[in-house]
């Protein structure tokens, strides 16, 4: 069973502020990392090939430095990564573009994961996308995967139930945060993924023409909440019950 694991450098957004002259969020020297739904992703793959054997390989786009963020899929237990060089300009259709021509320069794959969508812009475009782009059947929202020999089974979280659908290969299948828990490499593991390849592509590479977003960003703003800063005093029993009708009240539970 060959993987292909989509792994995205997203903005961490714990370390996002917002400028309270501008109400702009401020980005300058906020840290890239793999998001933990985008590791979720690789954790599937390996849990995949320790059952059906083959290899699991991820692609990610983003500039040389990027290397140390793959470093720990590697670790975790892919075998190999492929780093795409970051274009000037992109959105959506360039980046699944970009992904879907290296993933037939790959080649030989049945299963293409990736996370049901980013943690900065939580599009979750990108993976139906390069299905589009490849061809091939699409399952989204992924919370079970079950990989037999000429077909998948896939549990679908739709929020208010569950649908189980079949696919045969290959097929794409974006999974959510809750399908599993990523592993946390030990020492030797990560010593052992210095020997791994990254496989660094440029554009060019990939035979694509001249790439012009089709989606222009004019702007970004944060969004203003307010507290409504409900102070509850009394007996703890008599509060606590205060606390679960106040609650209950504002639509929380």
């Amino acid at each position: 069973m060959n993987i292909i694991v989509c792994a995205k450098l997203a903005a961490d957004v714990s370390e996002i502020t917002i400028d309270p002259a501008t109400g702009k969020p401020v980005l300058q020297g906020v840290p890239k990392i793999i998001s933990d739904i985008d590791k979720s992703a690789v954790e599937e793959a390996i849990r995949i090939r320790e059952k059906c054997g083959g290899k699991v390989t991820t692609v990610t786009i983003g500039p040389p430095e990027a290397k140390e963020k793959i470093k720990p899929l590697l670790a975790m237990g892919a075998d190999e990564a492929v780093l795409i060089s970051k274009p000037e300009k992109e959105d959506y259709s360039i980046v699944a573009k970009l992904l879907s021509e290296a993933i037939k320069k790959v080649g030989n794959y049945d299963i293409i994961l990736c996370g049901e969508a980013s943690i900065d812009l939580f599009s979750g475009q990108v993976g139906p996308q390069i299905a589009g782009y490849l061809n091939i059947p699409q399952v989204t929202y992924a919370q079970v995967i079950i990989a037999e020999e000429k077909k998948v089974i896939v549990e679908r979280n739709l929020s208010d139930k569950v649908v189980v659908i079949e696919s045969t290969f290959p097929v794409l299948i974006s999974v959510t945060k809750e399908i599993n828990k990523p592993r946390l490499p030990n020492l030797m593991q990560i010593m052992q993924s210095a020997k791994k390849p990254i496989h660094e592509w440029s554009i060019e590479s990939l035979g694509i023409g001249e790439l012009s977003p089709k989606v222009e960003v004019v702007g970004i703003d944060g969004v203003p909440t307010e507290r409504k800063n409900i102070i509850l005093e009394g007996e703890v029993e008599e509060t606590a019950t205060e606390l679960a009708e106040t609650l209950a009240k504002e639509g929380i539970f």
